[in-house]
């Protein structure tokens, strides 16, 4: 087994293929070049990326490359499937809460945040493209958040690449993409860290195929005024989310839907979004509550590793 920790996106990375191959090694020095070239389409961060300049087009249309294309429709899907609580229009609303750099720059404290301007944010509806160009065309006043889509697509993305020398797990800031079994047709283990004692697991996983990922409101955080404000947006306010819910760990057929998942529940709040959980046959999970409680899906137990 073979692996490589590397930081890009703003968050630790990790790329794992179980091969012998001699070419295991070599192919997975060029995941963070990979890592790269995305960054640069899909940060909000670089001033020059594609996804910059996109959002400073002021309702001009601007022909993407496949990797800018590809993210926005997944983000679309991500807001069908969540019913439109998970939207890549909520970069107003992230900058409005302070959220206006990356998290290793951001201040723990700033200023109040102004009074009055928190709107809901669109959905992508609103928005138009060409298929035959690669065209997006944003409307004025709209601007787009690719992050937490481009971690799981990325990781999707790597996973997809490495498969093709060896079963691969691919760990994009939480957002995990595992292409096969292990050998044998082993599971891979898959660590939950608790919220609370954040260098411990308090539950091991146990995934074949497929995605997991982890969304919460106890790390990206940081205080405005006398208020914790947090990067999780309910786009029907234009609000960090009002959530009795600290971290929600989402098992789904791949890491985009996993991700989307997770942060649908942690905006709905530990009842309604137990309830969207259990609702589709796709999805298992566990959320813990900022009270320290955690509530288990049915279907998340079949994941559960338990000593015999």
């Amino acid at each position: 087994m073979k692996r490589l920790e590397f930081h890009a996106m703003g968050s630790r990375m990790l790329a794992i293929l179980d091969s012998s191959s001699p070419a295991a090694g070599s192919v997975l020095q060029n995941v963070p070049g990979w890592f790269e070239q995305w960054e640069q389409a899909l940060s909000r961060f670089r001033l020059d990326s594609e996804l910059s300049l996109l959002n400073r087009s002021e309702g001009q249309p601007v022909s993407v490359s496949d990797t800018l294309w590809d993210v926005f429709h997944a983000a679309r899907q991500a807001e069908q499937d969540t019913d439109g609580l998970v939207r890549p229009t909520v970069l107003d609303a992230l900058l409005r809460a302070g959220y206006d750099r990356s998290f290793d720059m951001l201040p723990l404290r700033g200023e109040t945040a102004p009074v009055g301007l928190m709107t809901f944010s669109p959905l992508t509806t609103e928005i138009t493209w060409d298929e035959s160009t690669h065209t997006l065309c944003l409307p004025e006043g709209t601007h787009l958040d690719l992050a937490g889509v481009a971690k799981g697509w990325a990781a999707e993305k790597a996973a997809g690449h490495l498969k093709h020398y060896g079963p691969a797990l691919v760990d994009a800031g939480g957002d995990i993409a595992i292409s096969a079994p292990r050998p044998g047709g082993q599971p891979w283990p898959v660590g939950i860290r608790d919220p609370f004692q954040p260098e411990n697991h308090f539950e091991t996983l146990h995934i074949k195929y497929g995605g997991v990922a982890t969304s919460g409101i106890d790390y990206h955080r940081w205080q405005m005024g006398e208020k914790w404000n947090h990067h999780i947006i309910d786009p029907r306010s234009g609000l960090p989310a009002d959530t009795d819910l600290l971290t929600v760990t989402v098992v789904a057929q791949d890491a985009i839907r996993a991700e989307a998942a997770a942060k649908a529940v942690l905006i709905l709040g530990s009842a309604a979004g137990m309830d969207w959980l259990e609702s589709d046959p796709a999805l298992a999970g566990i959320l813990v509550l900022q009270s320290g409680v955690t509530h288990y899906s049915d279907r998340i137990r079949n994941y559960l590793w338990r000593e015999k």
